[in-house]
């Protein structure tokens, strides 16, 4: 939802209209006469030339804007840098874009030193946008303190470029409070600065600002609250008012509330007779989140036929794809498989109706879910040539699990296998507690140790059940390193060990120290160690100890007393009695294929490296 928060970009620079001149000693190819010889009176003018030192930057400007769209932050200042060398100092509209785009990429340091730049000596100035975008930024970062300090500096003249205090300054910061939901520091600012906004009579404005604030709080109904203190003022609620007291009780979940405004809002619009009143495609796709969360069918489908029957109303991608989240959430495939093809169809006219890659996971996976492979599986091929975007490495891993998972709920295991065998054989990992880990992990139990396609390794003399210390190696014979010691002084430890246990001057373990972090020789190596070190008790499962080491990466696992690990504050300084390292369990493992008996422990579906 975009509120205009009252002010105005500064107008473009006026051009000066074309003129057809002449160059000394060059005939005119512009002018043109009945005569060969021009009249005596006639003059003729020269249009100014553009000095040399102020060369044109819309081209920049226009290319700082498209890469901000992009999010592309890093390149926008490179070649603000380029720019610099070549042309010398950049005029005011261009550092303004880059303030714009560093706010945009949320790095307000950044904007700080683009701003300080400006302001300092030899540097373009800045005005009411830089200050305004800058205090947007704060806001959005949260760093209201240094906002209220900036905003006091202009209030007391005290600030760059001698800006005054106006309504857009205070509205962008307001804006930022409003959209965190921060309403404690959004009423101080407007407790503080109440008389400037005064000044241009912020009536609606101010209070749907406020309502949307209320939405994006803890308490979205008090919303509802402002809207009535707006209606004693005696002033008008527009669309933006109704969309946002709709979102408030679609938040909470108070549909009832939501609908009635849908009505007034309707009912004002017949009234006065305001085109400007009608809902538009937010309303409806805001009431549709709202519903298809209710699981209220019916009202989703009469919200969908209300839309496709409004001749004015333009469908947009968002509220295609409200539609068909809204319908999926209901348990309505079909439902959603029409608005679905409806909006393919439309999109061959228009480009920016061509869904995005999630929609076409969200049709998958109800597909998958009911083992219809045909569909999942054109699905998986149209998502590419058919979807508008980037497809991230991770949707492309989700619809090849959701097309093995379609194909296993469909019966036809053998097929679900090649595919969690081409996943397996492109290196591409699966996590085994998502949704296509256990469907990996139920193709391997169908399969049979010996027919894995994972490789799994077994502990055939191990049992989960098992406390830690039945297999930790003590801690003395890893050979703790003090953390004092200088890296030149062990290196050749280094070579032997990928890791090792760092202590302090009391022998509590406190850190680990990688073979992969030793890179400055004259450090200690507690500033080389990486702490706190992950600790378990002597009493936990080595089940839990395995878990933790595949899951979380972890080379080396402190063992600790359970005694001293409670006492103690921090775990990192508890007294060690052992540790478990990867290495150990790649020991303790054996590849299924070479085990004979018939009856095993416990299948892992990991391979262990």
């Amino acid at each position: 939802m975009q509120l205009h928060l009252g002010f105005q970009p500064p107008p473009p620079p006026k051009t000066l209209p074309s003129l057809n001149f002449t160059y000394p000693n060059f005939p005119s190819k512009g002018l043109h006469s009945t005569s060969r010889v021009p009249a005596p009176s006639r003059r003729r003018i020269a249009a100014p030339s553009r000095p040399p030192n102020r060369p044109n930057l819309r081209r920049l400007t226009s290319r700082i804007v498209d890469l901000t769209r992009r999010k592309q932050l890093d390149q926008v200042l490179e070649e603000v840098e380029r720019a610099k060398k070549r042309h010398g100092r950049l005029n005011m509209i261009v550092m303004n874009a880059v303030v714009e785009a560093c706010v945009r990429c949320g790095d307000v340091d950044s904007a700080l030193r683009v701003f300080s730049e400006m302001s300092g000596l030899g540097g373009p100035g800045v005005d009411e946008v830089t200050f305004a975008t800058l205090l947007k930024g704060l806001g959005e970062a949260r760093r209201v303190d240094e906002a209220f300090q900036m905003l006091e500096a202009v209030e007391k003249g005290t600030a760059a470029g001698s800006v005054k205090l106006s309504p857009p300054l205070i509205y962008g910061l307001l804006n930022a409070l409003l959209e965190a939901g921060d309403m404690r520091r959004a009423h101080g600012l407007l407790a503080r600065y109440r008389p400037v906004l005064q000044e241009e009579n912020p009536s609606t404005l101010l209070y749907n600002m406020l309502m949307k604030g209320y939405a994006n709080s803890d308490s979205p109904l008090n919303a509802l609250s402002v809207s009535d203190e707006m209606l004693r003022h005696g002033l008008k609620p527009d669309r933006l008012t109704y969309n946002t007291l709709i979102f408030a009780c679609t938040k909470s979940g108070d549909m009832v509330t939501a609908m009635q405004f849908l009505a007034e809002m309707k009912d004002q619009a017949r009234t006065c007779n305001s085109k400007g009143l009608l809902p538009n495609a937010v309303t409806y796709t805001t009431l549709l989140k709202g519903l298809g969360n209710m699981k209220d069918l019916i009202s989703v489908q009469s919200i969908v036929v209300e839309m496709k029957s409004l001749p004015n109303l333009f469908i947009d991608r968002t509220a295609y794809t409200a539609m068909v989240d809204a319908l999926l959430i209901c348990g309505s495939t079909t439902g959603a498989l029409c608005i679905f093809g409806d909006m393919i169809k439309r999109a061959g006219e228009n480009k920016d109706l061509r869904p995005k890659p999630h929609l076409f996971l969200a049709m998958m996976r109800a597909f998958a879910l009911k083992g219809d492979f045909d569909m999942v599986k054109m699905f998986n091929v149209r998502m590419l040539p058919d979807s508008v975007g980037g497809i991230s490495h991770a949707a492309k891993l989700e619809a090849d699990e959701l097309l093995m998972e379609a194909a296993l709920n469909n019966g036809q295991v053998d097929v679900a296998r090649q595919i969690l065998s081409i996943i397996v054989n492109r290196q591409e990992g699966i996590s085994w507690t998502s949704r296509g880990g256990m469907v990996a992990v139920h193709i391997e139990a169908s399969s049979g140790c010996h027919d894995s396609t994972c490789s799994p390794y077994i502990l055939p003399e191990v049992s989960f059940s098992d406390p830690i210390d039945k297999y930790m190696t003590a801690f003395e014979d890893a050979e703790p390193l003090h953390a004092s010691v200088n890296l030149r002084g062990v290196l050749m430890r280094f070579y032997r060990d990928d890791i090792v246990p760092v202590v302090d001057d009391w022998g509590n373990c406190v850190g680990i120290v990688h073979h992969e972090d030793c890179n400055e020789l004259d450090a200690p190596l507690s500033k080389l160690m990486r702490g706190p070190p992950p600790c378990v008790t002597t009493s936990t499962s080595v089940g839990r100890v395995i878990d933790l080491l595949l899951e979380k990466k972890y080379k080396m696992i402190i063992i600790v007393r359970s005694n001293d690990f409670y006492e103690s504050s921090y775990s990192s300084a508890s007294r060690a009695v052992g540790v478990f390292t990867l290495e150990q369990l790649s020991k303790l493992t054996v590849p299924v294929k070479q085990i004979q008996e018939p009856s095993l422990h416990r299948t892992f579906a990991h391979q262990v490296t």
